[in-house]
C-alpha cells in the first residue's frame, strides 16, 4: 500500500469533487500533483513523492463545502475527514502526520499555517502555479465569476459604463487577476517553484499587454 498512496488517495477524493465548480475540481487536483512532482524532481533534498501525490489529490476536498458556507477551511475539514480513510489503508501513521501537515498548511490565507515540510512546501507551491499561466487566468476568471455569482455583486468587469460614450477607458478592472497571481508567485518556498513561477508570470505580462491594447483602443463607431 505505501508505493500505492498516491492512485488511492486520487480515488478516494472521486466522491467529494464531484460537486465542485471548475476552479477547484479534481482536474486542479491532477494539475497540481503533476505539478508537484515535476518540483520535486528539481529539489536538491529527498522528498516523499507519495505523501506529497496524496496530498495533492486531497488538498480540496473540502472547497464545495466550503463554497456554499458548510465549513470555514477546507484544509482542516480534509484533514479531519479523509486521514481516518488513509489510516484504514494500512497507511503508516508517520505517512498520515505528514499528509495531514500538507493539508493544513496548503492554503494562503492568514490563519493557514505555514508548510514546514518539504511536502508541504512543494504542495503549496504547486497549488499557487495553478494560478499563474495560461491556465492560472482561466482559472482564476473562474473565480471572479464563482465569486460574483455568490455575492450577488460584479466582482470585476472587462470594461466601465462610462467607456460606452467613445472614451478612452482608463482601466479594466482584471488588474485583480494580476494582483492575485503576483500575490501568489511572491509567497513561493522552493527555488524550482519560483523558476517555474516567472516563467509563467512572462506570459501573464504578455496578456495583460496585449488586454491593454485591445480594449484601450479609441472607438470612433
Amino acid at each position: 500500500m505505501p508505493s500505492r498512496i498516491g492512485p488511492r488517495a486520487r480515488e478516494l477524493s472521486r466522491p467529494y469533487y464531484a460537486e465542485a465548480l471548475p476552479a477547484h475540481d479534481i482536474f486542479h487536483a491532477k494539475r497540481v500533483r503533476d505539478v508537484a512532482v515535476q518540483l520535486a524532481d528539481q529539489h536538491p533534498g529527498p522528498v516523499d513523492r507519495g505523501v506529497l501525490a496524496a496530498a495533492a489529490w486531497l488538498h480540496d476536498v473540502g472547497r464545495p463545502r466550503e463554497r456554499v458556507g458548510e465549513i470555514d477551511d477546507h484544509g482542516d475539514w480534509a484533514a479531519n475527514e479523509v486521514l481516518p480513510l488513509l489510516a484504514e489503508e494500512d497507511v503508516t501513521a508517520e505517512r498520515i502526520t505528514a499528509i495531514e501537515h500538507c493539508l493544513r498548511t496548503h492554503s494562503i490565507r492568514s490563519s493557514s499555517p505555514p508548510p514546514e515540510t518539504p511536502e508541504a512546501k512543494l504542495l503549496f507551491d504547486a497549488d499557487k502555479l495553478d494560478a499563474a499561466g495560461a491556465v492560472g487566468l482561466v482559472r482564476l476568471t473562474c473565480i471572479v465569476g464563482e465569486r460574483s455569482g455568490r455575492t450577488g455583486d460584479q466582482y470585476a468587469v472587462i470594461d466601465d459604463a462610462t467607456t460606452l460614450d467613445g472614451a478612452r477607458p482608463e482601466g479594466p478592472d482584471i488588474a485583480l487577476l494580476r494582483e492575485w497571481a503576483r500575490e501568489r508567485l511572491d509567497a513561493l518556498y522552493t527555488a524550482p517553484g519560483r523558476q517555474l513561477g516567472e516563467s509563467r508570470w512572462e506570459f501573464m505580462e504578455r496578456f495583460f499587454a496585449q488586454f491593454a491594447r485591445e480594449t484601450g483602443a479609441a472607438t470612433d463607431t
